[in-house]
């Protein structure tokens, strides 16, 4: 009989800076510990007793699950490099960023294929340009185009000035006719909006265009093993719905939380379930929100006793993240490379294993592989250590 697999990714839960961080301008990133140190009484009882405490302090009692930490061997810190490479396609080349914006052809291009002006073309916090050009847009009806330090070609619209349809239609343009090449970037994102100048609110219908992978995953080679291949929230555009079967639109991290337990205890797939908890980088990384993010954790931590009560025997949890977002580190707002930590656990392994500093996030698609009985293309399984 086939088994399951769960695995959820806490987007942008590091624990600390990566050998390489000085590469990236991310030495003193800490996200998880500046968390802790940052919120008075702060704990988290569940993931410490899955190993999280030991990964933090070293204090190590009796740990219900196996637990280590992962490094990146991608260059570079963004959401698709980080879940391509759990899922055994390393990246050997970044995706390219535009610190200083786009080229002017490339804008050029994205306007005359859009019929439209843009605004912006500039590096900047998505809140800071939409309050700093949602005005003019909304008098002009011209698209805001930005970027950030990540591989990003953004489209920000007041639902009122530019419909959905229409701003999907444009970010669809962007992702297949105008970001290629060597232009590829990973994610063209629609970012729309709502509210009145000085109080505009971004909309939970954000969509990323991500592009393909390059190669296969261990998405697709469950798919092609006849494995159920399920996504509940962003990952499916990771990985532009390649390799899945199924998907489940989720709004923020709540609602993550709660189709991955429900998704658990149905009892009519085998193989793997791939969700993605995005509020922690989008909502509370991002924006500085070191309490923000503190208490998006309880409540991932309060939710994690029903995730196991709905577990079947031989399921397979692993929790990891994709990179840091350090919401107190003061050289920036943006990703931050990071360590991160892998917490497993199955009713049907006795725990208390730790699984030391794996050298590629890919070594976790390697442990699902194994899991599931599929071959392991990429990476060095732990399931063993883990029993």
């Amino acid at each position: 009989m086939k088994k399951r697999a769960i695995v959820i990714v806490l987007d942008s839960v590091g624990i600390g800076a990566a050998k390489d961080a000085f590469l990236y301008g991310d030495l003193g990133a800490d996200t998880l510990r500046h968390i802790y140190g940052g919120t008075a009484g702060f704990r988290l009882p569940n993931l410490e007793k899955l190993g999280l405490r030991y990964l933090l302090d070293h204090s190590f009692g009796e740990a219900e699950g196996a637990f280590g930490i992962m490094e990146e061997k991608a260059r570079g810190k963004d959401s698709i490099s980080g879940h391509w490479e759990m899922m055994g396609l390393t990246l050997t080349e970044p995706f390219p960023t535009y610190p200083d914006g786009f080229p002017p052809d490339v804008i050029a291009l994205f306007e005359r294929l859009t019929h439209t002006t843009a605004l912006g073309n500039k590096a900047a916090s998505g809140t800071a340009i939409i309050a700093g050009l949602g005005e003019e847009h909304m008098r002009t009806g011209n698209p805001i185009v930005y970027t950030s330090a990540d591989s990003v070609f953004q489209i920000a619209a007041h639902t009122d000035v530019i419909p959905l349809a229409r701003l999907y239609e444009m970010c669809d343009v962007a992702r297949r006719q105008v970001m290629v090449g060597k232009h590829l970037v990973g994610r063209v994102i629609a970012r729309p909006f709502i509210g009145t100048p000085g109080a505009f609110v971004r909309t939970f219908d954000r969509r990323d265009y991500a592009a393909e992978p390059c190669g296969p995953t261990v998405l697709t080679t469950a798919m092609d093993a006849g494995c159920d291949v399920i996504a509940v929230g962003k990952t499916w555009e990771l990985f532009a719905g390649v390799g899945f079967t199924r998907h489940v639109h989720v709004e923020g991290n709540d609602e993550g939380i709660q189709k991955t337990i429900e998704t658990a205890q149905e009892d009519g797939w085998r193989g793997l379930l791939f969700t993605n908890l995005v509020d922690f980088d989008m909502l509370y990384g991002h924006r500085r929100d070191v309490a923000g993010y503190a208490a998006a954790l309880r409540r991932f931590d309060d939710a994690l006793p029903d995730l196991q009560h709905a577990m079947h025997g031989d399921d397979l949890l692993l929790i990891s993240a994709d990179h840091g977002c350090d919401p107190a580190f003061p050289a920036h707002t943006d990703h931050t490379r990071e360590y991160v930590p892998v917490l497993g656990y199955s009713p049907a392994l006795h725990g208390g294993s730790y699984l030391g500093i794996r050298e590629s996030f890919a070594d976790l698609g390697a442990t699902v592989c194994e899991h599931l009985g599929i071959p392991v293309i990429a990476g060095s399984s732990f399931l063993k250590d883990m029993s």
